[in-house]
């Protein structure tokens, strides 16, 4: 079977430095927040041409903490679109906030803006902009918009990372930029991580205050903090992974070229917005009988998902998020009908051929 995603392959493919990054840190004696935290905090703000990175416990801490430190909390409204991972929701209700949902374009699957702009209320404070499948949301429109009614901006860049948006790296566009490293993700760790970024130095010191209990380097809690840092030992791992993640991109922008040439005709294929640079952390099309379609491929040995299934608003946890009889029409077509095929890195050119010739044989399904 060829799996959709497969992180146990790039564990493979950097083994060696990776087995001397976890040494280093046993050897070390320190284990949390020390010199590898440090130093992947500097390395990642660099990579991505920003001045502050802090590392936390999850892609999803990175978020709701995000929105702490702008002072996001009870009684605001946080608006996202509905069709996300479902952290994205979460990390607006850790903070305390109601999340406000807003429909996707049904183009790039990302944010609509002129929905955005009709729902905003004056209890909205805040909005994140999800950077979706690894291509960024539209952020000319959706920075314009939070001028215009004064809100904060955070990128989830939980799908997107190494992106850019007309020539800058997402994360880097917003008030803060939110990321996971989720053992799946262009860049990932063998366990949980996340980080924000930010330009502000008054933002990374709430944020390194938040992290830890809200302490101020001296074990006083001066505001109500959590405990969410990032493990020495993924920092370490990052780090040894970090100088590969631009040639990891490529590779999956060259999959997702020859998909694109193959499969024209077959099914609706990713669009790439104009002036962007795509990094295929998935690579999700469009095809009406989705479920017969992946079942036909898993016969096939071809391992197709769905992301996602059920957008926000449709999950039992959060029917009571959109308000009076409002429908958010594009999200709910587009998930009644994407499926994801495989694609990371390590995939090769003989199983993209696979995958390719499993499409065609199914496309009758």
């Amino acid at each position: 079977m060829i799996l959709f995603s497969n992180p146990g392959a790039q564990v493979q493919a950097h083994r060696a430095e990776i087995d001397q990054a976890i040494a280093r840190v046993l050897d070390s004696g320190w284990y949390v927040l020390g010199r590898e935290v440090d130093a992947f905090e500097r390395e990642f703000a660099e990579y991505l041409g920003t001045t502050h990175a802090v590392g936390v416990n999850s892609g999803t801490d990175a978020l709701a903490l995000a929105l702490r430190a702008l002072g996001i909390g009870p009684g605001d409204q946080v608006a996202a679109p509905s069709h996300t991972a479902v952290a994205t929701i979460a990390a607006i209700e850790m903070a305390g906030a109601e999340p406000l949902l807003i429909d996707i374009d049904p183009v790039h699957y990302t944010m609509d803006p002129v929905a955005l702009e009709a729902a905003v209320t004056p209890r909205t404070r805040a909005v994140v902009a999800v950077h979706l499948y690894g291509q960024a949301a539209d952020m000319d429109a959706i920075l314009g918009i939070a001028r215009r009614h004064g809100l904060k901006v955070v990128e989830d860049c939980a799908q997107a990372t190494g992106g850019r948006y007309k020539g800058r790296r997402v994360g880097t566009l917003g008030d803060v930029g939110c990321f996971s490293f989720y053992p799946t993700k262009n860049l990932g760790a063998v366990g949980d991580g996340g980080a924000v970024v930010t330009g502000s130095d008054a933002l990374a010191q709430s944020l390194r205050s938040l992290r830890e209990y809200g302490w101020r380097g001296d074990r006083v809690s001066h505001v109500a903090g959590v405990n969410s840092r990032l493990d020495e030992i993924q920092a370490a791992i990052l780090r040894a992974k970090l100088p590969y993640l631009d040639a990891d991109n490529d590779r999956r922008r060259a999959i997702a070229d020859r998909y694109g040439a193959a499969l024209e005709g077959l099914l609706a294929r990713p669009a790439q917005r104009p002036d962007c640079h795509h990094v295929f952390h998935l690579y999700v099309v469009r095809t009406p009988g989705r479920d017969a379609r992946i079942a036909a491929l898993r016969d096939e040995q071809v391992g197709a998902a769905v992301h996602y299934l059920l957008a926000a608003h449709q999950q039992p946890a959060y029917l009571s998020r959109l308000a009076g009889a409002d429908r958010l029409l594009e999200t709910e077509r587009a998930v009644s009908e994407i499926m994801t095929l495989p694609i990371y890195p390590e995939l090769s050119d003989a199983q993209v051929d696979t995958v390719i010739d499993a499409v065609r044989k199914t496309a009758r399904v």
